[in-house]
């Protein structure tokens, strides 16, 4: 997939192009001319029963309903946002589009994020009602228990009891949790909980050695849990100067070779990426020329935390580095600085956390420089919102 910055203007432009072409191909004489369309590969999420294409959306940082149409037509048919995604423009962007589509003709998921300081059972279920009226739907099909990070969150009992009561008056079809941090662990957790359905796990090629969390995504399979993998592209490029982009299609298919994995999420902002990513959908083998691209990003330390959780207790001021560095690929792997602020902002820290401490004792095995990339990141909370876009 193409790392292209968005621009709103060029969108509009190949968003009618295609619209116009699809138009075209529906036309008997061109129908003459067609090509035999490709196969599009599907796999079953879990024990759902919900056969989706291996290549589905993940529409945080989509602001245009044209790319959703798009989408769709297309043949994509899975659409993940979130309560929390644009302070929930997302979701109303989702609801205002798929209104007017037959609704058991789309999959829709949505995620709930409980603060720090937590929500008790009825807190939730209204954060979940806030969602439903802003998707204008009277039911999701998945709902998520957002950014779990370790057995006791996932398994928190207010939590559980919520998503409980969601499936069972009928406003979510299924119940799952995402993860971005402690993965295996988290998957377990989902396992031995006897409720969820689905766990929504970053996956990229970055992880291609972590054999606990291979060995987590078996037993989620083996135990019927439907697998959903974001974070595909392992932050977009390889660094901060964003000269050196990841090969995005061959990070997708990397992630879709494991057949562990039902169908990806990536994010898709404008029409160039989904072009490009549903022709993973119809070929998911990587040639040479990918295989090599893949290898040489391996190589290369690049932005994404692996959520390995190794830094943790290293700092003596007790730092969230993971959460510091996923906001730190944010910013400059995903070019969204608005959810690395609000991230940031979150953990209540001064905008140099770092300042006066002597010498950095973290130590990253994926090779980060920790103390620069901290008080690089936690500057964010200084420059005004409306600059971020």
């Amino acid at each position: 997939m193409a790392n292209t910055t968005f621009n709103r203007r060029n969108f509009l432009f190949l968003g009618a192009t295609a619209t116009l072409g699809m138009a075209v191909q529906a036309s008997p004489a061109k129908k003459k001319k067609e090509k035999k369309k490709k196969k599009i590969f599907y796999r079953t999420l879990g024990k759902t029963g919900i056969e989706l294409p291996i290549i589905s959306m993940g529409v945080m940082r989509a602001d245009n309903p044209n790319i959703l149409k798009a989408a769709y037509e297309l043949g994509i048919k899975h659409f993940d946002t979130a309560n929390g995604y644009q302070d929930g423009r997302n979701e109303e962007m989702v609801g205002q589009y798929f209104k007017d589509i037959q609704r058991d003709k789309v999959i829709i998921s949505t995620k709930i994020h409980p603060p720090k300081e937590g929500l008790s059972t009825e807190q939730f279920l209204e954060k979940f009602d806030q969602s439903l009226a802003r998707l204008q739907m009277s039911y999701v099909d998945i709902l998520y228990l957002h950014v779990c990070n370790d057995r006791a969150y996932t398994l928190d009992p207010r939590y559980l009891e919520a998503l409980r009561r969601a499936k069972e008056s009928g406003k979510a079809k299924f119940v799952g949790c995402s993860t971005h941090t402690n993965m295996a662990e988290v998957l377990h957790a989902a396992v031995d909980s006897k409720l969820y359905d689905v766990v929504l796990t970053s996956y990229n090629f970055r992880l291609k050695d972590d054999t606990k969390l291979q060995e987590a995504l078996q037993r989620a399979n083996d135990a019927g849990l439907g697998i959903v993998a974001m974070k595909n592209m392992a932050g977009g490029f390889l660094d901060k100067e964003k000269k050196k982009p990841v090969n995005c299609k061959a990070a997708l298919k990397w992630a879709i070779s494991n057949p562990l994995i039902h169908t990806c999420i990536p994010g898709i902002t404008n029409f160039e990426m989904l072009k490009e990513n549903w022709e993973v959908a119809q070929n998911h083998e990587m040639d040479e020329q990918e295989k090599g691209d893949l290898s040489l990003a391996m190589s290369n330390v690049g932005l994404y935390c692996h959520g390995c959780l190794s830094c943790s207790g290293q700092c003596p001021r007790n730092l969230p580095i993971p959460d510091l560095m996923r906001s730190y690929m944010y910013n400059y792997g995903y070019s969204y600085p608005a959810k690395a602020q609000t991230t940031v902002a979150q953990l209540n820290l001064s905008a140099d956390p770092c300042e006066s401490c002597t010498g950095c004792t973290v130590t990253c095995p994926n090779g980060f420089n920790v103390r620069e990339r901290i008080t690089d990141i936690a500057r964010i909370k200084m420059v005004p919102a409306n600059f971020l876009v």
